[in-house]
């Protein structure tokens, strides 16, 4: 039963990392800092889930994956405002 499971999770995974890929090549270059400035909220419900999935601590591997998606999540939050920081910053006048 657990490697059923660990199929559809595994599918599951492929499926999103496909449809993501599908969408990001979609949007144009000029479009792409304010869309990832603007999904540092959905990363920082990541980290959330992330937490939360980590201090659940059922078994090993999924405190570690916790942990993991952890730093991840928090690299692409604080990389996503740091970018909008950036953009931000070459409209101000000087």
């Amino acid at each position: 039963m657990i490697f059923g499971e660990f199929l559809i999770t595994l599918y599951i995974l492929v499926l999103a990392i496909f449809v993501g890929f599908e969408v990001i090549t979609k949007v144009p270059p000029t479009l792409h800092t304010p869309l990832m400035s603007g999904s540092n909220a959905i990363s920082g419900i990541s980290v959330v889930g992330a937490l939360l999935s980590a201090g659940y601590g059922e078994t090993n591997l999924a405190t570690v994956l916790g942990c993991v998606a952890i730093v991840f999540a928090t690299i692409n939050v604080v990389g996503g405002y740091t970018v909008t920081d950036r953009m931000l910053k070459m409209f101000k006048k000087k």
